[in-house]
């Protein structure tokens, strides 16, 4: 929901870093896999009970989500590149709520394993539209960009990101944060379901 500010905000800066970045010989997807890896380094912290040091640790790891795209664009947009891009977020995305459940397993554990379903629910219904729309020809007017059909909803990255971020400012809250997460996921879902339904017959 709040993804469009948010890239708009930030395109200037992403574009001239890139374009910086680019001149340098630095690629998209080494950028991709840097990201990764500082997002399982903000799950270890996590796991650990470094909340605030995990926290930095996902503020930095999405700075690199945000400009292997944008490098991409400067350079040579690949299949590839998106592919390895889409997979490991989803990857990070569920390594987080895993980190807290960990962190603190009796207090986290149902909480993040509900959460999980949650997003479950939003990543298939997500890819599934993706891939349909892939088959029928469509496009995103919305995000031309991108390397799938980009499917917006109520709970996008922008919205995960504070949620990760309130989770380790407050981790004594992280089971009604994740609940209440979890609730707006679904709506999500169930209103990616209608639009697929109502999209594909």
């Amino acid at each position: 929901m709040l993804d469009h500010r948010a890239v708009a905000l930030l395109r200037p800066v992403m574009t001239l870093a890139a374009r910086l970045l680019a001149r340098a010989g630095v690629g998209a997807n080494r950028i991709t896999l840097l990201g990764f890896g500082i997002g399982l380094g903000a799950a270890l912290a996590i796991a650990l009970g470094a909340f605030l040091s995990g926290a930095a640790l996902i503020l930095l790891s999405r700075l690199c989500d945000a400009l292997d795209g944008a490098v991409a664009r400067q350079t040579r947009a690949t299949d590839a590149g998106g592919f390895l891009d889409i997979v490991l977020d989803f990857i990070f995305y569920a390594s987080i709520p895993l980190a807290f459940a960990l962190a603190k397993p009796d207090a986290n554990a149902l909480a993040a394993a509900v959460l999980l379903t949650a997003f479950i629910g939003t990543s298939s219904s997500f890819l599934a539209f993706a891939a349909f729309a892939t088959k029928r020809g469509m496009a995103s007017l919305d995000w031309p960009d991108k390397a799938i059909y980009f499917l917006g909803g109520l709970t996008e990255a922008t919205e995960t990101l504070a949620l990760f971020l309130a989770m380790c400012w407050w981790p004594q809250h992280f089971a009604p944060l994740a609940y209440g997460f979890a609730g707006l996921c679904a709506i999500t879902t169930i209103s990616r379901i209608w639009w697929g339904w109502r999209a594909f017959q």
